[in-house]
């Protein structure tokens, strides 16, 4: 028996439930190389796909790491300001209006499911 102590992995939902955060995953698994578990709980893996899509589409510079830091969440904040009806700051901050916007981002995603 190892007693090597294993973390988690962390989980950032940005407010999501985990129903909106599957429909997320279905659209990264479709789209960004996702191979994870469908399970509605956005992790590392979940967020390296979402970088996936930042870094090719909404001014991502930052590693594909899965940590969810200021640079994705502005990448997310471009993406939804063209899509979602974002229309706070790209300040890097995930605020009320970019949980809300995220969650419309989820209902979008849907159809992927």
């Amino acid at each position: 028996m190892s007693t090597e102590h294993v973390a988690p992995l962390a989980v950032n939902n940005l407010g999501l439930s985990t129903t909106e955060a599957r429909y997320v995953q279905c659209r990264l698994q479709d789209h960004y190389d996702y191979n994870g578990a469908l399970d509605g709980r956005l992790g590392s893996g979940s967020w390296k796909a979402m970088q996936r899509n930042l870094k090719a589409h909404w001014g991502y510079k930052g590693a594909i790491d899965g940590i969810v830091g200021s640079g994705t969440v502005k990448g997310l904040q471009r993406s939804m300001k063209k899509h979602q009806g974002y229309s706070g700051k790209i300040d890097g901050i995930a605020g009320p209006a970019t949980k809300a916007a995220f969650k419309r981002f989820a209902a979008d995603s849907k159809p992927y499911c």
